[in-house]
């Protein structure tokens, strides 16, 4: 893969990280409502639910279930590394709602998206990314690296001069702090699973009964057990339309990432997608007020701390493999081909956009089933929907959801034109 094939798989994956950004970062919205003493855990559950719905109902309708299964088949091995990585997703997941919690959006988002740091550091050492790649792209890389981390220590030092409780500020910062490490490892399997040619919406369909069974035993774990989550759940219905709501633009968003992770690797994928700080920034200054009885220096630090994560993700991103890394890629490859069987240009076939799975079959009648039976579930959770006491700057919410859309539309339109979701 060389020339303007490399550079149009390239794009194809910064287009991917966009979005997925735009759409992570809205994702995160409703775990605003632990602000108003919805169990940390009963919101986990609530957008998780929502989660599998869509990793089951997408997939399906843009490929249907015979190409999944059989994606799956040919690939048996990557079936408990899509269950992990879900298991880390799940816990990841339920820290960011501690996070949110205790320092708010704006600051949460920056700090767990260290994650980058976590992802450079794997791809480095076990798929060959930045190997042999050359002076100009380890400081693009490395200097993008030094600028997020720099930037996490500005949010950290923010929160606690932000949050009136110390104690509630170190409880966020290490609750951001450690969703970051998990997510960071937890795209350890997405990107051995992408080596192995599968495509990504086969493995988010393995990856969702991880983290459903994760969520749902720690929800029975620390709410006492059923019954007290079931009161939970009936206390907190007005509000699951959200919840729901958020785990779908959660799903959309984490398949954009994984198409990133697949064509540009973890170490570039990940910094592009945690763009999502900027949406996150967004929605909790522009439409929550979110430090808004703040000094002026912190609330210049917040920002000026996210900038310069931004700045430093995009360093990173930028930084298009040559062709002495993607040769390292390709011994990587083969050593999944040799460790598992695989035939090797099936591999490389898929990436570079194409699709070895057998004939495109069309949609049957399970696919519309679970399609149909996925959006009465949203009906159903839309019925008793209630507006929640959390004051919103409507103009704003509706200006970001708009800018949202549209990185669904362009990112969208341009993996569809040059891979057909493959």
């Amino acid at each position: 893969m060389s020339g303007a094939p490399a550079r149009s798989l390239h794009g194809l994956g910064v287009a991917c990280g966009l979005a997925a950004g735009a759409w992570l970062g809205a994702a995160e919205v409703p775990t605003k409502l632990v602000t108003i003493g919805i169990s940390p855990f009963v919101i986990s559950l609530g957008m998780v639910s929502g989660v599998f719905l869509g990793r089951w109902t997408l997939p399906m309708l843009l490929k249907g279930a015979t190409y999944l299964l059989r994606d799956i088949r040919r690939r048996p091995h990557l079936i408990v590394w899509g269950i992990l990585a879900g298991v880390l997703w799940a816990v990841a997941n339920t820290l960011t709602v501690f996070a949110i919690k205790n320092v708010g959006l704006s600051i949460a988002f920056p700090l767990w998206n260290v994650n980058s740091i976590i992802g450079i550091l794997w791809g480095f050492l076990l798929f060959g990314e930045l190997r042999d790649a050359g002076a100009n792209q380890w400081i693009k890389v490395l200097g993008g690296a030094i600028a997020i981390l720099a930037g996490a220590a500005a949010l950290a030092y923010a929160s606690n001069h932000s949050v009136d409780n110390s104690r509630a500020a170190s409880v966020g910062v290490v609750s951001a702090l450690g969703a970051g490490l998990l997510w960071g490892t937890m795209y350890i399997p997405y990107r051995k699973a992408y080596l192995s040619g599968m495509n990504p919406l086969s493995f988010v369909t393995i990856f969702t009964f991880g983290e459903l069974a994760t969520v749902s035993i720690l929800a029975l774990v620390f709410e006492a057990g059923f019954e007290h989550l079931r009161a939970e759940l009936i206390q907190a219905r007005p509000a699951l339309f959200w919840l729901f709501a958020g785990g779908l633009c959660w799903v959309i968003g984490d398949l954009f990432q994984q198409y990133a992770a697949k064509y540009l690797g973890i170490g570039r994928g990940i910094p592009l997608s945690n763009t999502n700080q900027l949406w996150g920034l967004a929605w909790g200054l522009l439409v929550f007020g979110e430090t808004s009885g703040a000094a002026a220096p912190v609330r210049l630090l917040i920002i000026g701390g996210s900038v310069l994560m931004i700045a430093g993700a995009a360093a990173v991103s930028f930084a298009e493999a040559p062709a002495g890394e993607r040769a390292a890629w390709k011994r990587a490859m083969e050593r999944e081909s040799q460790r598992y069987g695989l035939p090797l240009a099936e591999l490389e076939a898929s990436l570079q956009g194409q699709d070895p799975v057998a004939q495109e079959p069309g949609r049957g009648l399970w696919d519309w089933t679970v399609g149909t039976a996925a959006v009465g579930v949203f009906v159903w959770a839309a019925v008793e929907v209630r507006a929640q006491p959390i004051p919103v700057n409507s103009g704003w919410m509706a200006l970001l959801a708009a800018g949202t859309l549209f990185a669904l539309a362009a990112g969208g339109w341009v993996l569809w034109r040059r891979t057909r979701f493959s």
